[in-house]
């Protein structure tokens, strides 16, 4: 690609570069991957005056940056792999999984292998080369995605469908973009909200603080989840369902911080908990404490389909200690 000047102005003076550059990117109107550029820095292609600078150093003052973005390496077709799936519903058209925590839905940058996907190939016993017998690709999609209607977050357990047919995987899309699919997300939040139910409506886009992260403030898609206190768990945390009007990306994490209560253990959205016993239990938790407990839609063939997921074990021991910790 060609090169590309940043001014990084006074205000980034003291930041590091490869944050000051994400935020210049995007007030530029620039999508960039973290991935991306850190590419551009490994092969000396970010600079100041000609000379490369390292991602870690600190701007010391105003200046204009020249780089290059390298285009993203193309992701190779899925192949399949001998990893245990929980089938809950799976007929000629579609398979609906619950998916563990810990597990990638398909294949991107660092996560090549052990997705969601791979597992769905063998369990088909699908080949390795593309064929009429292959899972149908939406309009966009790459390789790596076969029969990927909607995603998981990796640590986001529960339920999950895969289409199985073109004419399966067009009717669930059309559901999702439609926002009539019912889905419903049990999460444990830190502290007790003082609402019983509430709907947040925001805005939704990248936060140009952290590009992995999204916005409430930024963007101009909507974002709309509506929540409800299902009890306490003591006085730190609560349990909460999240019943979703659009599925944006990271739309639950992002609105439970965006109300004061982030989902326990998130990385991305909260800060770990002062209380030592709280930072113990997040550590040792080992995901964040969100699950997608109930899935529902129209199947192909007309039916109305739906499905409940009861909280993994680790959710229902984090309730029990959370619970126990609030007893007198």
């Amino acid at each position: 690609m060609s090169p590309v000047r940043v001014g990084l102005s006074e205000a980034a003076i003291g930041q590091r570069m490869d944050r000051a550059l994400v935020a210049a990117l995007v007030d530029q109107g620039r999508e960039v991957t973290r991935s991306q550029l850190a590419r551009s820095f490994t092969a000396k292609l970010v600079r100041i005056d000609g000379r490369a600078v390292k991602p870690g150093a600190r701007l010391e003052r105003a200046c204009e940056v020249e780089l290059e973005l390298l285009a993203p390496e193309p992701l190779a077709h899925a192949v399949p792999e001998a990893i245990p799936l929980t089938i809950v519903h799976e007929d000629a058209a579609a398979l609906v999984i619950d998916k563990p925590a810990g597990m990638v839905v398909h294949a991107g940058p660092g996560h090549s292998e052990g997705t969601l996907v791979n597992a769905v190939l063998h369990h088909l016993k699908l080949g390795l080369e593309p064929s009429a017998d292959s899972l149908p690709l939406l309009p966009g999609n790459g390789p790596e995605r076969p029969g990927i209607v909607h995603r998981l977050d990796r640590d986001t357990s529960g339920l999950i469908v895969v289409a199985k047919t073109l004419p399966a995987l067009e009717a669930l899309a059309g559901q999702f973009r439609e926002h009539t699919i019912t889905r419903a997300y049990l999460g444990i939040v830190l502290g007790v909200p003082s609402f019983t139910t509430q709907r947040v409506e925001t805005r939704h886009g990248r936060d140009p603080a952290d590009r992995r992260r999204f916005s409430p403030d930024q963007g101009e898609r909507r974002a709309v989840t509506n929540m409800r206190v299902v009890r306490a768990l003591g006085e730190r945390a609560a349990l909460l369902r999240f019943e979703l009007e659009t599925g944006r990306t990271h739309q639950i994490r992002m609105h439970a911080r965006h109300v004061g209560h982030p989902i326990f253990a998130d990385p991305l959205y909260a800060r770990r908990p002062r209380d030592p016993k709280l930072r113990t239990l997040s550590d040792e938790l080992g995901r964040h404490a969100l699950h997608a407990a109930t899935l529902g839609f129209v199947h192909p063939d007309g039916r109305r389909l739906e499905f409940e997921s009861p909280l993994p074990p680790e959710l229902d021991r984090l309730i029990e200690e959370l619970e126990a910790r609030g007893r007198p």
